[in-house]
């Protein structure tokens, strides 16, 4: 990927403006933030749907991730300083922990769902440890770019294998 395109995607998505609509939108947007004395380090950016039966934007991600209502993790980043020291695993734990909290409607969150380029192996080993697996794949554009991503889900809530079932009786 050319550094034009990687440029061109910080500035129309990752915009200090585009920042602002995040944080002002709570209903819409979760973020989660990682500090080191007193720096940010790191930050998770769920995005959650407005009604509980809202598929995910893209139809190649709606077809892969069925589950409703679904919010995408669409970002996790930390500071290379902070990579491979496990802020990355407590935030996306605690990004998790806390999306098991949240309903939509009344309803809770079913999964958790995100794209990551087919060539970052080491995010999808970090998200594959933390019960994310692979679904499906989708085109997305990184400037004049066109990438393959692989689309991860997660199931927030699982049931008990050792509740008791009466059988239908």
């Amino acid at each position: 990927m050319a550094p034009a395109d990687v440029q061109a995607f910080i500035d129309t998505r990752l915009s200090e403006r585009h920042f602002a609509a995040y944080v002002a939108d709570d209903a819409r947007y979760l973020v989660l933030v990682a500090e080191a004395a007193g720096e940010l380090v790191g930050y998770t950016l769920l995005v959650l749907p407005r009604e509980p039966g809202e598929p995910p934007y893209a139809p190649d991600v709606a077809d892969a991730v069925g589950a409703r209502p679904a919010a995408e993790l669409s970002k996790c980043y930390v500071l290379p300083a902070y990579q491979g020291t496990g802020v990355a695993g407590v935030l996306l734990e605690a990004t998790l922990d806390t999306a098991r909290t949240l309903d939509v409607a009344g309803e809770r969150l079913a999964v958790v769902w995100l794209g990551t380029n087919q060539g970052n192996r080491r995010a999808q080993r970090s998200y594959s440890r933390h019960g994310f697996t692979v679904v499906g794949t989708r085109r997305f554009r990184v400037g004049d770019s066109l990438e393959q991503d692989l689309v991860m889900a997660r199931a927030l809530h699982v049931a008990d294998p050792t509740a008791q079932h009466d059988g239908g009786r």
